[in-house]
């Protein structure tokens, strides 16, 4: 079945809203039980649930400089959840996911996760893009009791701001994964100077401090420039150059999938050869490997999971592949094995929950979910003290247009 996507960003609906869920005193009496000690799961205020429906929501970058994951990720989530529906559903409810569009623009995420969480009445929020545009909605959330799910970021705050039985991440942060990469790099080279190019939130500032406590640590480094740089900048070669005169050996890169591809082109064209640039998992994308001219050659990049097209002869990688590229007329990307492995983890956590589903039951049932994934190689397990499903850490480069694994850093 052919996949396709629609999206109509609603307007904000101004109001508050609470969950009422106190037992009835009448009944309380009766059976002289105490409230509190007595108050089963059954009772515990849920939205988004009924006999026959699990309603999820999502919050993401559709149309703007980060869509190259949004787009593929719902599609790739939405085809899961429509096998999973085919054969029944989850303890006998349909799953149905409502996505809005905020082009990474904080407001608009805002006003999607108002609409969701109080118009739409979801039960969870799955994927929602952008380190700022989640953190701006935690509250929303929080209020109505509704969970972050594999939010699309990998920033510290997602797995530090708020309840942990609230909280569910993808991976390792920008910040760990980044700091191990870069060690790598200065290990297996001669690199002395170090530079930064990123964008000033969250998911640049964390690769910032990780160079900046990588220069404070180590005495044969040096941090000696670091530029910002807004997430539609298209032109980069002023910045290039400054870093070029600075004589930088590694260049740390927090930008858009399109600002990656851009900055180390630039350094190309320019013939400076003699740098190295290191990207997080979001410049991971078949479309960085595989811009035109080798635009991207050298570039090097951390994620949680190798390049499928390392996998190809992998018969489940196969077969999910060529699925993916059926239902929506597109080549399997990192936006795509994150909706995917996203909606498999949010699966089996639901399936664990039971028929007595609640963000609590659900909560005790994500954290039971353990596998191996035979799509990606990935080792999948959240537990009671981590709720970070993929802990590897792979260090991966750009060579002939395509992603190579150079090593495993975790």
């Amino acid at each position: 079945m052919k996949w396709t996507f629609k999206t109509t960003l609603m307007a904000l609906t101004v109001g508050t809203m609470g969950l009422v869920g106190c037992s009835d005193p009448e009944t309380t009496a009766a059976t002289g039980t105490d409230t509190k000690a007595a108050a089963s799961a059954s009772e515990i205020p849920v939205q988004g649930v009924t006999d026959n429906e699990i309603i999820l929501g999502g919050a993401l970058d559709l149309s703007g400089p980060f869509a190259g994951f949004g787009n593929p990720a719902v599609a790739a989530a939405n085809m899961y959840f429509d096998e999973v529906n085919a054969a029944g559903g989850v303890n006998g409810r349909k799953i149905r996911y409502i996505v809005e569009d905020h082009s990474y623009q904080v407001p608009n995420a805002v006003q999607a996760a108002n609409k969701l969480v109080s118009r739409d009445k979801v039960f969870a929020m799955l994927m929602s893009l952008g380190t700022p545009h989640n953190l701006a909605s935690f509250p929303i959330m929080d209020r109505a009791n509704v969970p972050s799910v594999m939010p699309i970021t990998f920033a510290r705050p997602m797995q530090e701001e708020g309840a942990l039985n609230r909280r569910y991440t993808i991976g390792s942060t920008y910040y760990d994964s980044m700091k191990l990469g870069i060690e790598y790099l200065i290990a297996q080279n001669d690199i002395s100077n170090l530079c930064v190019m990123y964008i000033p939130s969250d998911y640049g500032e964390e690769t910032n401090e990780a160079v900046k406590e990588i220069s404070d640590s180590n005495p044969n480094v040096t941090l000696v420039q670091a530029s910002s740089h807004r997430p539609d900048e298209t032109d980069f070669s002023g910045a290039i150059a400054k870093l070029r005169d600075s004589k930088c050996d590694l260049v740390a890169l927090s930008l858009t999938i399109r600002g990656a591809i851009t900055a180390v082109g630039t350094a190309n064209a320019m013939g400076w050869d003699d740098v190295k640039f290191i990207s997080p998992a979001t410049g991971f994308h078949p479309a960085v490997a595989a811009a035109p001219g080798g635009a991207s050659e050298g570039l090097y990049a951390v994620s949680y999971y190798n390049d499928l097209a390392l996998r190809a002869n992998e018969p489940e990688t196969k077969a999910w592949v060529e699925k993916f590229k059926k239902a929506t007329g597109e080549d399997a990307s990192a936006g795509a094995i994150i909706g995917y492995l996203s909606a498999r983890i949010t699966v089996d956590g639901l399936k664990a929950a039971g028929p007595d589903l609640n963000a609590d039951t659900f909560n005790t049932g994500l954290e039971t979910v353990s596998f191996v994934d035979g799509v990606t190689g990935s080792t999948v397990a959240i537990t009671p003290k981590s709720h970070v499903a993929i802990n590897d850490v792979y260090l991966s480069q750009v060579q002939n247009g395509a992603w190579k694994t150079v090593t495993q850093l975790k």
